[in-house]
C-alpha cells in the first residue's frame, strides 16, 4: 500500500484526510500547533489534530522548517504527501522527501486565487463559479504543474462557510479519483498557466470594514466573502457591528445611514442600498437584524 504523510490544520482538510487514510498507509499527519482560543486562552488542537488521534495515525506539530523536514524524514520510503490548508510554507528540501512530491489540493481553480484566502476572495470578487485544483507542490506560490481540476458553479447568497464545506468534499472526491491514476503515471502534471492570474491575499483587519462608498452588490459580495468568520464590520452609530448576511434592496436611502423599512435596517450605499438580515452586535450573540431593531427602540441612523 502508498506510505502517505497528510499535512493540513482546519476543518476543511478533514474529508481529504479521511479519503486518503482509506485508500493509503497515512505514516503521518503534521497539522499547526495548538493555539490558545477565546477570553480563556485556553489551548485548542486543530481539528486536524483532533481527527487524526482518533483515527489512530501519529501527529506532529513541528514549528519551524527544519522540525517539519525532520518529521517528514523520519518515516522510511514515504511516497507521498498531501497538503490541504496546512497554513505554513513548505521549504525545498522538504518538497523532495517524498519519492512521488506532495500534492496540494487547492480551493481554487488555478492560476485565479492563488495564496492564502482563495474561497474568501473568489466571493469577495463576485465570482459566480470557482472549483478544486490539485497541483504538484513546487517552490513557488501555488505554481506547481496541475494534476487535475474541477469547477464547480457558485450559488447566489453561498457564504464562505458553505462554500469551503462544499468544496473540502469535492476535494476529497477528486483527491480519490485521480490518485491511483498519478501514482501508476497515467496522470501526468501539466504546467500552470500565467493567463488569468490572481492572488488571494489573507485577510486582514482593514478588509473586514464596510465601505459605504462602494456598491450595494460590492457590499453584500464582501459580507457573503467574510461570513460566518470573522465577519465583515460596519459601524452603526458609533458601534462596530458584524455584518453576517445582507442583500441587495430597491429602496432608496441616503448613503451613510440606515433606516427602519418593514421591519428591517436598510443602509444606504453609494450604488444603492441593502438590508441587514444577519447581525452581531458588540459583546452579544448572533441575531436577526429583526429582533435587533426591536430591541433598539430607534428606526433611523448613522453608518460609517
Amino acid at each position: 500500500m502508498t506510505k502517505t504523510a497528510f499535512l493540513g490544520t482546519p476543518e476543511a482538510a478533514l474529508p481529504t484526510l479521511k479519503a486518503l487514510s482509506e485508500t493509503s498507509d497515512v505514516a503521518l499527519v503534521v497539522t499547526q500547533p495548538d493555539r490558545a482560543r477565546g477570553r480563556s486562552k485556553q489551548l485548542l488542537s486543530p481539528p486536524v489534530k483532533v481527527a487524526a488521534s482518533e483515527f489512530g495515525l501519529r501527529v506532529e506539530q513541528p514549528t519551524t522548517s527544519v522540525l517539519l523536514y525532520e518529521a517528514l524524514s523520519s518515516i522510511p520510503d514515504l511516497d507521498l504527501a498531501v497538503v490541504v490548508a496546512y497554513g505554513r510554507i513548505i521549504r525545498p528540501e522538504s518538497l523532495l522527501i517524498p519519492r512521488m512530491g506532495m500534492l496540494n489540493v487547492h480551493f481554487s481553480l488555478l492560476p485565479r486565487w492563488r495564496g492564502a484566502a482563495p474561497v474568501n476572495r473568489a466571493l469577495i470578487a463576485g465570482d459566480t463559479m470557482t472549483g478544486v485544483t490539485i497541483i504538484k507542490l513546487d517552490e513557488g506560490l501555488d505554481t506547481g504543474p496541475v494534476i487535475t481540476a474541477q469547477a464547480v458553479d457558485i450559488a447566489p447568497g453561498e457564504n464562505v462557510g458553505s462554500l469551503t464545506e462544499r468544496l473540502a468534499v469535492l476535494g476529497a472526491q477528486l483527491l480519490a479519483r485521480s490518485l491511483p491514476r498519478y501514482l501508476s503515471g497515467e496522470l501526468e502534471p501539466t504546467p500552470q498557466s500565467e493567463e488569468g492570474l490572481t492572488y488571494a491575499s489573507k485577510i486582514e483587519k482593514a478588509d473586514r470594514s464596510i465601505d459605504v462608498s462602494l456598491t450595494s452588490i460590492e457590499i453584500v459580495d464582501l459580507v457573503r466573502g467574510l461570513a460566518p468568520d470573522p465577519g465583515a464590520v460596519l459601524a452603526i452609530d458609533g458601534q462596530p457591528h458584524k455584518i453576517l448576511e445582507a442583500s441587495v434592496v430597491e429602496e432608496i436611502i441616503d448613503e451613510g445611514t440606515w433606516q427602519s423599512r418593514d421591519g428591517s435596517p436598510i443602509v444606504g450605499a453609494a450604488g444603492g442600498s441593502f438590508r441587514i438580515d444577519l447581525i452581531q452586535p458588540p459583546g452579544r450573540t448572533v441575531m436577526r437584524s429583526t429582533d435587533w431593531l426591536r430591541g433598539r427602540g430607534v428606526h433611523s441612523g448613522g453608518v460609517e
